[in-house]
């Protein structure tokens, strides 16, 4: 007698998903995303030339780039007022630096303080915490009334609007230092002063460097308004006074210098955190110039975790030589 066929039972199980493509990410080259950033400031260039061109707004309030250029060239040739363009632009960098100096000479020992010390946060939070938000113009005329207008109360101002952001990220970043390394520097030997600049300072250095670049735009702009406010002389001064005699060509004029400093420095201090802390990139998962895998490969993550401790943790064995020991070494590597 025959058996009748069994049907199998309902598969319940949901759908597989589509295979992933097992194929790695297309490599770029070196020049492919200066291309793209080079390739948008030509497309904004070009707008500015269809618009101008085409008399889409009335050229009393958007100038043609042509009269951009020659609104800078007579400026390197002549000047504005009796000053020269490079004299404008080393009055307010001038402003700027001397501020940007004084504010990392105070907040980055005061922040490191702040950051080991439950004490001193509880005695400088609440000033902080309470000029913080105040934008600068709002305090700027009680400056201009015990400093004057002269360099002084904008020098004074610039400091005060970029000390707080740059306090706050370093007390930030070493609050963040994982304490096991403290542990690991304490035992081979380091403490107190020596404990502070060999491993708390270089562990916070991207942290720094990345609380002052926020500080320097900060800084930037309140400068470019301090000078609109009251002065006789830099870049956000000569953009208002042009503005007054609808001089809108020596206005852009301005207005691109003013961007084209920023970016510079910007650029510079990427590059300098770049520089002290190249593990950063390494962490995101792409190799540098000279890698084994070579640019554009992604990196595994063990091998991602293995660079991060040779690349952070050995600023101990790095920072104090004589507690160095070979068999230490090799068991990070």
């Amino acid at each position: 007698m025959p058996v009748p066929a069994q049907t199998p039972p309902p598969d319940h199980r949901p759908p597989s998903r589509p295979a992933r493509r097992r194929g790695r990410r297309r490599a770029h080259g070196p020049l492919f995303y200066p291309a793209v950033s080079a390739g948008t400031v030509a497309l904004v260039i070009a707008c500015w030339f269809a618009a101008s061109g085409m008399r889409l707004v009335n050229p009393a309030f958007l100038p043609s780039p042509g009269d951009v250029w020659e609104a800078f060239v007579e400026l390197v040739r002549e000047g504005y007022k009796g000053e020269s363009l490079a004299t404008h632009i080393l009055v307010s960098l001038r402003r700027l630096f001397l501020a940007l100096g004084a504010s990392l000479a105070v907040a980055v020992p005061l922040g490191l303080a702040a950051g080991t010390s439950r004490l001193v946060r509880a005695v400088i939070d609440p000033v902080i915490e309470f000029y913080r938000p105040l934008p600068p113009l709002a305090y700027y005329t009680l400056l201009i009334l015990f400093l004057g207008i002269g360099d002084e109360s904008k020098v004074t101002l610039l400091f005060l609007s970029a000390f707080a952001p740059l306090l706050i990220g370093v007390t930030f970043a070493v609050r963040k230092i994982p304490e096991d390394r403290l542990r690991a520097a304490r035992s081979l030997g380091a403490g107190g002063p020596r404990l502070l600049w060999s491993v708390v300072l270089p562990s916070c250095l991207p942290d720094i460097l990345t609380g002052f670049r926020t500080s320097t735009g900060l800084a930037y702009a309140t400068l470019v308004a301090a000078e609109m406010v009251a002065a006789v002389s830099g870049l956000g001064w000569l953009v208002l006074d042009a503005s007054k005699f609808l001089r809108n060509d020596i206005v852009f004029t301005g207005v691109i210098i003013l961007g084209a400093i920023a970016l510079a420095m910007d650029m510079i201090l990427r590059t300098a955190t770049r520089w002290i802390s190249p593990w950063l990139d390494r962490q995101e998962g792409w190799h540098g110039k000279g890698s084994r895998q070579g640019p554009g490969c992604r990196m595994l993550p063990d091998e991602a975790e293995r660079i991060r401790h040779i690349t952070e943790e050995d600023w101990i064995c790095c920072y104090i030589p004589e507690k160095q020991s070979d068999n230490a070494w090799n068991q990070r590597s």
